[in-house]
């Protein structure tokens, strides 16, 4: 999850420094960070429950 989190967030700097914006620009970094989040609960909640929360 924190790899596609990065993917995307590289992708929406590549296409701001060529020069893409708006829509594109905005849709990469807010899926970027909506998996950054979504990785981040997802870790945490590992290490509070360990193993049992996800068998």
């Amino acid at each position: 999850m924190l790899r596609w989190a990065i993917i995307f967030a590289i992708i929406a700097i590549i296409a701001a420094i060529l020069g893409f914006t708006g829509l594109i620009v905005g849709v990469l970094a807010d899926i970027a960070q909506v998996l950054f989040w979504v990785f981040l609960v997802l870790f945490v909640l590992t290490l509070l429950f360990g193993r049992r929360i996800f068998t």
